[in-house]
């Protein structure tokens, strides 16, 4: 047991913290309050992309995001289409990047279902785990956190696998501006909802829901 601690804290401080996904990580599993975010997106207006509250406007911005997730704010952007690649073309690159093979069924569109991770990361890995093993385990949980809190879409249950090529080398990850692809998804979802373009919001909820919580802590101390 000892042995499998030290390749979790490996995990976290060597491949995800150093990657740059580390705060998200930390921050947990966070329940969401439907009724504070429903009252929030109401209050969004798409001229000066701030909520206007009765204490004034406000508004999540890139240090936000840096300070309560602590993702890159600066650095390349988060660009990429892989729509080019059948879903059989997806097989191998999982293989290599993740450890393990997809079934077909599994991706759609160049997505992949977000379900078929949860076997492989149930699996502990063992005390001779080869570097390998481990950096796989971490992308599968990197990518497993992009689909279902940092880029989900309204399925709540695929996630891109454009993602892959930018989780090859960790210490490439970190140079891009995750940060700033966040925050442009999420001004990009209250708009549509705002502009009833879209009657769901699957974006970076978590996020609003913990700025939110801090501004009032801010503004009425609790």
């Amino acid at each position: 047991m000892k042995h499998l601690c030290r390749l979790e804290m490996m995990l976290s401080s060597w491949y995800i913290d150093e990657s740059g996904f580390g705060g998200v990580v930390r921050t947990g599993q966070i329940q969401l309050d439907h009724a504070l975010v429903t009252a929030l997106v109401e209050r969004w207006r798409t001229e000066t992309h701030s909520f206007h509250l009765p204490i004034g406007e406000a508004t999540v911005t890139l240090q936000d995001i840096g300070i309560l997730w602590g993702l890159p704010i600066d650095g390349q952007p988060v660009i990429g289409v892989d729509t080019h690649r059948k879903s059989e073309d997806w097989l191998p690159i999982c293989e290599d990047l993740l450890g393990f093979r997809p079934k077909t069924d599994d991706i759609k569109g160049g997505k992949l279902l977000l379900g078929c991770l949860d076997a492989p990361l149930a699996v502990r890995l063992p005390s001779d785990a080869s570097d390998d093993d481990i950096r796989c385990h971490a992308r599968m949980r990197i990518l497993q956190l992009i689909g279902g809190h940092l880029f989900s879409d309204k399925s709540g249950n695929m996630v891109s696998l454009m993602y892959l090529s930018f989780l090859r080398d960790f210490t490439v990850t970190r140079t891009y501006s995750w940060g700033s692809a966040v925050l442009a998804f999420l001004y990009r979802g209250l708009c549509r909802v705002t502009l009833c373009t879209s009657q769901e919001i699957a974006e970076p909820l978590v996020l609003l829901q913990v700025f939110s919580l801090k501004l009032f802590e801010f503004f009425f101390g609790f």
